[in-house]
């Protein structure tokens, strides 16, 4: 058996859309594109369909490739490199970066609460004022 036949879905028991999709999707993502141009052209609301389509199944122009490309980057800079010195010196270099990260992410957060407990007490002391000059309205009106 071949690569392309092994790659080829069972289209045996599906209906034209469903082997239209399988053909396109053996063909990658310019088969995507190009059937959506070539639907713009030819009559424009073929070509909007195609385009939604797209765009909701993630298919074409947002598939699933570009995943597949960051997985396979992270696992390739995680691979030993055969220099153990390099090795390490990466590993320590990540270490210290993923430390710094952490750093700096709990000090954002310890600056949110800041902001937030100051934008409370804001709150608290301006419905306080407000408050206290109701209550003195209400004296006066006595």
């Amino acid at each position: 058996m071949t690569p392309v036949a092994t790659a080829t879905p069972n289209t045996t028991h599906m209906g034209w859309f469903s082997r239209s999709e399988a053909w396109l999707d053996s063909k990658g993502k310019g088969a995507w594109i190009a059937a959506m141009v070539l639907g713009f052209v030819f009559f424009w609301p073929v070509g909007l369909a195609l385009l939604f389509y797209m765009i909701w199944s993630k298919k074409g122009m947002f598939g699933k490739s570009s995943r597949k490309c960051k997985s396979h980057r992270r696992m390739h800079v995680m691979a030993s490199s055969g220099n153990s010195a390099f090795d390490a010196y990466r590993d320590e270099t990540i270490s210290r970066l993923e430390n710094e990260q952490a750093n700096f992410e709990s000090f954002l957060e310890r600056l949110r609460e800041a902001k937030d407990k100051s934008e409370f007490d804001q709150f608290m002391d301006e419905r306080e004022k407000k408050a206290a000059k109701e209550r003195e309205a209400q004296t006066e009106e006595a």
